[in-house]
């Protein structure tokens, strides 16, 4: 992966890649930030967002585990269905999580 470099974002650190001609921020940093660790955890644990990040995995990630996928999407929404970013990259081979398109990001909050 790219080495990050740091921005200041509204008073906080945030990293950002570089891909191709793209910049991507860190969710783990804006969650970590802003003190809503558990924003994310509880993001990843819809069926939803779960379908969502693992179609984008599946079309842009050449070695994404899609059986693990699978298994992961059958349990998800479930009330007791829990999924951290770390299992997730580990279970799946996940290259896309942890970084977002800036211009997404930048959008939204200007």
């Amino acid at each position: 992966m790219a080495k990050a470099k740091i921005i200041n974002l509204e008073n906080n650190l945030i990293s950002v890649i570089s891909y191709g001609n793209e910049e991507y921020l860190s969710l783990t940093d804006m969650a970590r930030n802003q003190l809503h660790d558990v924003i994310i955890i509880k993001w990843l644990s819809l069926k939803s967002t779960i379908e969502y990040i693992g179609e984008w995995e599946a079309l842009y990630n050449p070695v994404f585990n899609y059986t693990e996928f699978g298994t992961i999407r059958n349990n998800s929404g479930s009330n007791n269905f829990v999924l951290s970013i770390k299992q997730w990259i580990e279970k799946t081979r996940a290259i896309g999580m942890t970084f977002f398109h800036c211009k997404i990001y930048l959008k939204k909050i200007y």
